[in-house]
């Protein structure tokens, strides 16, 4: 019992963490007071272009694309389900990749930010905050390195889970800053809706699975 209320209450702190850091880059988005941070950020990443680094970052930033995470997400959830039969782990990360979009698509559509119109390497649709990218990169590789971390018991094991998961949020985040169609701070703001929504999914996920052991272990110790 004590166990779970400590993971309920710092899940809260989280969730409040990630909601005011979300609400202050919106409120500095509405203000325009964070447009210098964007531009410093954006001149200095795109300060380091070169034509492998443009190479490398298209590449990145299409694996963070749809077309990437939909059929990846679907064979981790398919394998999840049918050949390991973790069904509890296949929900929650099919529960979370779908939040994701559903969020991400919701936010968009009420905050109406319009993409930068400063140097722009590739061109994207649709607006600008938060970046999508962003926020199914952080959902994805964290959700994979959650539910591996889990099913994983050694050391090293758990800190390479977490160094390629973090890798990848970042480089992918990079990728939309330094290919000019994302501000910094829909980058930011998309890993603090990313973390709410995962740090929500997994904390209602540890509960029904802290209920469900309780459950088994009432049947069991009934004589």
């Amino acid at each position: 019992m004590r166990e779970l209320f400590l993971r309920l209450l710092l899940a809260l702190i989280l969730c409040i963490c990630f909601g005011v850091l979300f609400g202050y880059i919106a409120s500095a988005i509405s203000s325009e007071s964070i447009v210098d941070f964007d531009r410093t950020v954006i001149d200095f990443v795109q300060g380091m272009e070169t034509t492998w680094l443009t190479t490398a970052l298209k590449g990145f930033t299409w694996i963070g694309s749809v077309y990437f995470v939909a059929p990846i997400g679907l064979l981790i959830v398919g394998y999840l389900y049918f050949k390991l039969h973790y069904r509890h782990q296949a929900v929650l990360f099919a529960t979370v990749m779908i939040g994701t979009v559903v969020v991400n698509f919701l936010l968009k559509i009420y905050f109406k930010r319009e993409r930068p119109e400063i140097h722009k390497i590739m061109e994207a649709n649709g607006f600008s905050f938060p970046s999508g990218h962003t926020m199914m990169a952080f959902s994805l590789y964290a959700i994979i390195a959650y539910i591996a971390w889990r099913n994983v018991r050694t050391t090293l094991s758990r800190v390479l889970l977490f160094l390629f998961a973090v890798t990848m949020i970042i480089v992918i985040g990079m990728s939309r800053i330094y290919l000019g169609v994302h501000f910094p701070s829909d980058v930011i703001g998309g890993l603090a809706a990313s973390a709410l929504w995962l740090t929500i999914a997994i904390s209602v996920y540890a509960f029904y699975q802290d209920h469900q052991k309780k459950k088994l272990s009432s049947l069991n110790s009934t004589p």
